[in-house]
Order: structure tokens, then sequence, then C-alpha cells
């Protein structure tokens, strides 16, 4: 089963879903891993609540951007109310997979970076990814 999992991931970080730049995003946050160089720049665009448009770009390993292409699909049309209250807990079970404590910021980038996108928005209070 494992092996599977790590395929999704592969499959995710190959060809990533949302990947892209948003025309007038509501919201944006470039986040950053100084101790492997991973970095995700998130794009919200909220409209009544609702995130109806999210993109990302960036670079980095594997788990990094698989990780931004997961929570992407998981908060595309989705409240802003439901989408702030993602915990760390939330985005590991998307991935699926036993993540290492070396590679634990790779995986929760994606979440800091979505947070803080949030935060500067105005929509939700900034809370770090240690939910």
């Amino acid at each position: 089963m494992d092996d599977l999992y790590r395929d999704y991931i592969l499959e995710h970080y190959r060809r990533p879903h949302n990947f892209g730049v948003l025309e007038q995003p509501t919201a944006t946050y470039e986040g950053a891993n100084p101790l492997c160089g991973d970095r995700i720049t998130m794009m919200l665009g909220i409209r009544d609540g609702v995130v109806a448009e999210v993109g990302f770009t960036g670079r980095g390993c594997a788990i990094s951007q698989a990780s931004a292409s997961l929570l992407t699909d998981e908060i595309k049309g989705k409240p802003v109310d439901a989408v702030a209250k993602l915990t760390t807990q939330d985005l590991l079970d998307l991935l699926g997979i036993e993540i290492s404590p070396a590679r634990l910021k790779c995986a929760l980038l994606s979440l800091d970076t979505l947070e803080h996108a949030l935060a500067e928005s105005g929509v939700a209070p900034a809370r770090g990814a240690a939910s």
C-alpha cells in the first residue's frame, strides 16, 4: 500500500493540480523553507466567503510540491472558515504516507503558506502550522 501512496505523491509532484498564477488573487503569500530551499506561493480567489479559485507556484522537493497540490484540491470551493480550521493532521492525512521528522517542514510548507495568505487577506487570523 505504501508504494501506491508514493506513486500518488509522485504524480502530484510531476503533474500538480492548480499549479499556476491567478490573475487577480484576493490573497497571496510566498512561503519558504530555508533549510532546504523549498518555495511555494499560494494565491486565493475568495468570493462570498468561499475559496472560489486557488493556484500555487513554487519549486522544491516532491513532498512540498505534492502537499501544495493536494491542499489546493482540498480547499477549492470550501468556505474560508472551514479552510482556516485545517490542521497539520488534516494535511498529513491527505498525504497518506509517514513523513519523517526531517521532511515534516517540507510537508507543512503549503499549510503554513495558506495560513499566512488567509491572515494577510484579513479573512482569518494567523496561527502557525503547528496546529
